[in-house]
């Protein structure tokens, strides 16, 4: 029997695959290592991850973000979120339904967790082109997967959104894996700045749309 794979946008019914996923995938990322612990042997840290995880599921369904994932059969073996550019007034007003989505959240992480994820948000926001751009928020694939052109797969379908989109100028992301740089690289993206955060650096980058 042959494998059905298909690329999609998710559902808020596919939460429990994404926060699933993601979960695992982000349980070495030094950002995350960084924030919560280590999930893989501290039970609260694998609380928190899925915690912050759900979270940033919710609240891509309330400001201007899209998931999308790639799916072999029912399986979510690969996803991300993107923020895409185009605000609006509405995006404002769903601010306000966010409120009530962190509420939870806050009472579930550290007064020096939250703290420190101020500190990324105004590092990794103070580099962003000023210029209209999408922004790779998350991305992720199932370890069972890697190394099999899921990542490969997800990263193409997102250039290829941001060339059909005429104001868009490209795509900003921010890594904490010093890996990762040279295969953002293989895909046109370029370093714009490398900054620091609590003593972790925080590879800020961009691909620039052709045209």
């Amino acid at each position: 029997m042959s494998n059905s794979r298909n690329l999609s946008k998710l559902t808020k019914a596919d939460k429990p695959l994404f926060v699933s996923l993601m979960s695992r995938a982000f349980a070495q990322d030094p950002l995350f290592l960084h924030l919560f612990g280590d999930s893989k042997l501290d039970r609260k840290a694998k609380h928190r991850v899925k915690a912050f995880v759900s979270f940033m599921f919710d609240k891509s369904f309330l400001l201007h973000e899209e998931v999308w994932g790639y799916f072999e059969n029912e399986s979510l073996i690969g996803t991300y979120i993107v923020e895409k550019p185009h605000a609006s007034m509405l995006q404002n007003l769903k601010g306000i339904l966010l409120i009530a989505r962190l509420i939870p959240l806050l009472f579930q992480l550290s007064g020096k967790t939250l703290s420190l994820l101020n500190s990324y948000l105004r590092v990794t926001r103070s580099s962003a082109p000023s210029f209209t751009h999408h922004y790779l928020i998350m991305i992720g694939v199932s370890q069972e997967e890697q190394g099999k052109g899921i990542g490969k797969s997800l990263l193409q379908h997102l250039i290829n959104t941001v060339k059909a989109d005429k104001k868009s100028q490209g795509i900003a992301l921010d890594t904490e894996n010093k890996e990762n740089v040279d295969l953002y690289r293989r895909f046109g993206f370029t370093l714009s700045q490398e900054a620091q955060m609590d003593n972790m650096p925080v590879y800020c980058m961009f691909y620039p749309k052709e045209g």
